[in-house]
């Protein structure tokens, strides 16, 4: 029974996690896609030879990719939940280029909240890797 238990929290956490990444990919390529910009470090334009908002519209094609690969694909679940959890990753340098430059972004709009903001992709690394391992 706790068995059962723990799928069924772990498919609701996949599901709000897909939900989380759609909905974040759907933000970068509309509404949100200026604050976006702001998170991209100059570093990362000049590694990648793209400007800011072709970034920020390749993160969130990316996030959108992830997400509905997660709810489509669910043979697939472990590697996308690895390939998920190392996205967190490696959109975190733009979090602290954000924080240590003071860009305002909504929501972030002080030095503590974007501080703050640095510590929730842990918990999104654990939440993606914990929601899609095997029992």
């Amino acid at each position: 029974m706790a068995r059962r238990r723990g799928l069924t929290i772990r498919s609701v956490a996949r599901g709000g996690l897909a939900l989380l990444l759609v909905g974040a990919g759907v933000s970068h390529v509309t509404w949100g896609r200026r604050g976006y910009r702001i998170v991209v470090p100059g570093w990362a334009t000049r590694l990648l030879h793209l400007d800011k908002d072709a970034i920020v519209v390749a993160s969130g094609a990316v996030e959108v990719l992830l997400g509905t690969a997660l709810v489509a694909l669910p043979r697939e679940r472990g590697r996308i939940g690895a390939a998920i959890a190392a996205f967190f990753v490696a959109v975190f340098p733009g979090n602290v280029h954000q924080w240590r430059t003071g860009r305002s972004a909504p929501g972030l709009n002080t030095d503590r909240a974007r501080f703050a903001r640095l510590f929730l992709q842990v918990p999104l690394v654990a939440w993606a890797w914990w929601s899609t391992r095997a029992r």
